[in-house]
């Protein structure tokens, strides 16, 4: 039976029960903190908030697709708060240049010589809001940052700051003035999420604290990015039995021999279903992935990876039904609670 965190209040610090399965007491009590915070200014998206932490814990970037005005850059700058470290955003337009983004060699007077000027990138937590705002070559700027965590600038290629994490905000595409993400792109976000409309209890709560409460800038760091980068790296030693990894490939594969799928889930998508997973157990305090842990993490990490066919789509089918329709038909393995767990 997977152990249940337990909370309470000391000091205004969350309690956690301890247990061989749990992760040390001061990460999970600074994990839940900031998600704690992270959810009092975006009000009952308590299930998104997780996902996003889990993409960014496996060092993954994250594609928030919605309409206008459901909260999408003020969960970015909530999570940047709460994360420490550099924060930027850039609004993406439809004149904007990639040099604009990566950043650029210019000419200092009192120097007398070009220097190169740091873009937006340079920094720990990246809003790209909008981001089909912008025309196809300046989002292809963005490649080489969210895969090699680097920009190459007028011939030299410079490392990002760590940890770098990208979170980009789109609206729907059948809004007039934007740009379709380009395959190759779209398949470098670890998820993409819908944060959807607040249900009614929650809007009125938000209507009555006033925009006060709305503001991330009020929100303390929990953590510096040293400390972030340590929680990748327990992130990614959570155990995965051997027979869901497996399953993992099963699914993948069914996806590239589907009839109604043009395209189906690349390598680098069954390698982001595994960190993601592993993150999802971190978030729930656990240093071993279960099957609702995959379950869980297979729409947000490979259905925006998945290019239907025409024919599928006339019929009004969906990636993410075709998806559903694949894990529903494939059972899911039951390892041994103690013999495939590394302790």
């Amino acid at each position: 039976m997977i152990p249940k965190t337990q909370q309470g209040e000391k000091g205004g610090e969350p309690l956690h029960a301890l247990d061989p399965d749990m992760w040390p007491e001061a990460a999970q009590q600074s994990l839940q903190l900031m998600l704690a915070r992270v959810n009092s200014v975006l009000l009952g998206k308590e299930k998104v908030v997780s996902q996003v932490f889990s993409a960014l814990l496996a060092g993954g970037h994250v594609l928030l697709e919605d309409v206008p005005g459901v909260g999408k850059t003020l969960l970015v700058r909530a999570i940047a708060r709460v994360i420490g470290g550099e924060f930027r955003r850039i609004q993406f337009t439809s004149d904007m240049q990639p040099a604009d983004v990566v950043g650029g060699m210019v000419w200092d007077g009192k120097r007398g010589e070009l220097v190169f000027r740091q873009g937006p990138l340079m920094a720990n937590v990246v809003l790209a809001d909008e981001i089909n705002r912008t025309p196809p070559r300046t989002q292809s700027a963005l490649l080489e940052a969210m895969e090699e965590r680097s920009v190459s600038a007028d011939g030299e290629t410079r490392p990002l700051p760590s940890p770098f994490m990208l979170l980009a905000t789109q609206n729907p595409l059948r809004d007039d003035g934007t740009y379709p993400l380009p395959e190759a792109q779209l398949d470098r976000f670890m998820m993409r999420l819908s944060i959807g409309y607040p249900a009614p209890e929650d809007e009125i709560s938000m209507l009555a604290s006033g925009r006060q409460r709305l503001l991330p800038e009020l929100l303390r760091p929990v953590i510096v990015p040293e400390e972030w980068l340590r929680m990748q790296k327990d992130a990614q030693t959570v155990h995965v039995h051997p027979a869901l990894l497996a399953y993992a490939v099963h699914i993948v594969g069914a996806t590239r021999a589907s009839s109604e799928l043009q395209l189906g889930a690349s390598p680098r998508a069954t390698l982001d279903w595994i960190r993601a997973s592993q993150a999802a157990a971190f978030v729930a305090g656990r240093r071993y992935v279960v099957p609702d842990d995959l379950k869980h993490t297979a729409e947000p990490v490979l259905a925006h990876r998945l290019l239907l066919r025409e024919e599928a789509w006339v019929k009004g089918n969906s990636p993410a039904k075709v998806l559903e329709d694949i894990l529903t038909s494939s059972p899911v393995p039951m390892p041994a609670s103690e013999g495939g767990r590394r302790r």
